[in-house]
């Protein structure tokens, strides 16, 4: 996800973005990881499913 794609997620301008990175790091800083872990949940929600499919795909193979 590009900082644009952030900006419009927050309803803020890319150089609203830009100036909490110069003069409000804390904040950015909460900000950005917010987006990592969000992008996290979603990659192990697709490992999950794909164990999931694996897994009933075992099953039709025993059978």
């Amino acid at each position: 996800m590009t900082k644009r794609d952030m900006a419009g997620l927050l309803r803020i301008t890319p150089m609203t973005l830009r100036n909490w990175r110069k003069d409000k790091p804390y904040l950015y800083g909460i900000i950005m990881k917010g987006f990592a872990f969000e992008e996290m949940v979603e990659k192990a929600k697709d490992n999950y499913e794909e164990l999931v499919e694996l897994n009933e795909n075992t099953k039709d193979n025993k059978k």
